[in-house]
């Protein structure tokens, strides 16, 4: 089982429909893989139309006992979900509460290590304690960044993070997201780093075009309702290059 989170320390970079398409390509791949919402917007949850159980909470997710009973089905083969609720909104305060509280996720998830060969996680923005545990679980940390001048501060302060206490840099993946080619400085930005050959950022970039923002509406991956655009191809590369770093 590998664990990929979707994470960025800002709000608003496209992690959600990132991990939707991830998880979606994944599965067609033959992945079996599980989609695990963490944020308590549960926007992935929407996007695949799935609700959480009735008596489904962060409290029972915190226990992590017999997690698998509250797992939905997706409409696509080989994809799940575990679906998050508001009561996510105090994650913080039940975790604090644990000992060891900044690894209880990989705990959480040690009942599924053989049902999943991937779990994707969504997550919510900040540096928390939630954060932390993600930091501790993830095999890998895919970081969609804006090409902009504050989105790239955002991305150094989290490297000096993983550099002040002493977590493996080497697991974060940078990509670049919501890419306008109609504005200059989001070109120049991603042109500096595709011609630095030492960078780390993923040679895949996802564009800001309609189809991307048509998943809203439309509730399924954008390779499902619009396989021909850019967004589409953009997912499936992402996903391609995912694949070859696991």
């Amino acid at each position: 089982m590998k664990i990929v989170a979707v994470y960025n320390i800002k709000g608003g970079v496209g992690k959600t429909t990132i991990a939707a398409n991830l998880g979606y390509h994944a599965a067609t791949r033959n992945f079996s893989t599980l989609l695990l919402d963490l944020d308590p917007q549960g926007s992935i949850s929407y996007y695949f139309r799935v609700k959480p159980h009735k008596k489904f909470n962060s409290e029972r997710f915190i226990k992590g006992t017999r997690i698998q009973k509250f797992i939905r089905g997706s409409d696509y083969n080989n994809l799940d979900v575990l679906p998050s609720d508001l009561t996510y909104r105090h994650l913080e305060i039940l975790l604090a509460a644990k000992k060891r509280s900044r690894r209880q996720l990989r705990r959480i998830l040690m009942p599924v290590k053989n049902e999943y060969d991937l779990i994707i996680l969504d997550c919510p923005p900040n540096i928390t304690l939630v954060a932390e545990n993600i930091f501790k679980a993830a095999d890998l940390i895919l970081i969609p960044v804006i090409p902009t001048t504050l989105s790239m501060l955002g991305f150094q302060s989290l490297k000096k993070f993983f550099e002040d206490n002493d977590l493996n840099i080497k697991r974060l993946k940078p990509f670049f997201s919501m890419v306008e080619k109609r504005k200059k400085l989001h070109c120049d930005i991603v042109r500096k780093h595709t011609e630095n050959k030492s960078d780390t950022f993923c040679n895949t970039h996802i564009p800001y075009n309609s189809a991307v923002e048509k998943m809203g509406l439309n509730r399924e991956p954008v390779h499902c309702f619009a396989p021909k655009t850019s967004g589409a191809r953009a997912f499936q590369k992402l996903w391609d290059e995912v694949e070859s770093i696991l």
